[in-house]
């Protein structure tokens, strides 16, 4: 994500949230070392430790000097073939990353973890195959691109493009497609650095028939150059569409919705669109003790479908 530099005067700046979490964090680290790992889950992010776990995840492998890690993601689906991604370790920002955020005002929630309704995004995605099938394809705030290299290996599209605006996630997500390429056959698929604030962007307006995002809608302060970037891509003329997953979140994606309206742009919203989602969200809310302190309102993705 990036930060919106025409906020509100009196809302701390994402800069300065950064450096504040940072500090909070350094400080408590000299008080109590054991636990700087618990606090920085708190502090850095939403992190979501737990998920919908729609796709299989396996470790591969983990050099413990490194702060990355490789993990193998089986697609449920008989014949898909599966994706090994590198990956961050959870919890593991430092001064670096916070630093590079500043330097190009980016947010840094693509790169403390994978988020869930990225695996809802990349599921969803799967079972639903034939509309990205010849199609140019691009994912917004895409993080490590489990969605977009999922699209990108299973349903035969024209070309897909993985974009986020954070440089040190781009280039994970050019590493991971380079250790996938043998998946995609014939569709064309690269990485794209992206910020949302961007008014033109190259030759690529106005060409995608399909975009997608996953966890987006959070900050409000980012709502107007989402909507607007979300309108410069769809093309025109002919059909195309964007696809949204994300959780209610108070009135944060109500918000949205309306700079999504003042774009020009319609929307739907759809509760219950796959059985399986539903099903794990239900037993969430029952009280399946493998997601603590699930709540509707924070952790089940609503499907936003925008169109012209």
């Amino acid at each position: 994500m990036e930060t919106n530099s025409n906020s509100a005067s009196s809302k701390p700046s994402a800069s300065s949230l950064r450096w504040r979490i940072l500090s909070r964090a350094v400080l408590h680290r000299a008080k109590n070392p054991e636990d700087e790992s618990q606090l920085g889950m708190k502090l850095i992010s939403r992190k979501a430790a737990k998920g919908f776990n729609l796709i299989p995840c396996q470790l591969l492998n983990h050099d413990h000097e490194s702060r990355d890690a490789q993990f193998c993601y089986t697609l449920p689906t008989q014949g898909c073939p599966k994706l090994v991604l590198t990956q961050r370790l959870n919890n593991n920002a430092d001064l670096t990353d916070f630093e590079i955020c500043n330097r190009h005002n980016i947010d840094n929630t693509g790169i403390v973890c994978q988020w869930p309704s990225e695996d809802v995004l990349a599921y969803y995605c799967l079972s639903h195959a034939d509309m990205f099938r010849s199609k140019r394809v691009i994912e917004l705030g895409s993080g490590y691109g489990l969605a977009g290299l999922t699209i990108a290996a299973t349903t035969e599209a024209l070309e897909v493009v993985i974009s986020d605006g954070n440089p040190q996630v781009v280039d994970y997500i050019l590493h991971n497609i380079n250790t996938n390429s043998g998946a995609f056959g014939e569709t064309r698929v690269k990485p794209m650095k992206l910020h949302w604030n961007e008014k033109e962007v190259s030759n690529l307006s106005h060409t995608f028939d399909v975009i997608v995002a996953s966890d987006c809608t959070f900050f409000k302060e980012f709502h107007k150059d989402l909507a607007q970037v979300t309108e410069l891509l769809l093309k025109k003329p002919g059909p195309s569409e964007a696809i949204f997953f994300s959780p209610k979140r108070g009135n944060s994606l109500d918000k949205f919705l309306e700079e999504i309206k003042d774009n020009g742009l319609l929307f739907s919203i759809t509760e219950i669109y796959d059985t399986e989602i539903w099903n794990r969200h239900q037993q969430f809310m029952n009280g399946d003790e493998s997601w603590p302190g699930y709540e509707k309102d924070h952790c089940y993705p609503l499907l936003i479908r925008i169109t012209r």
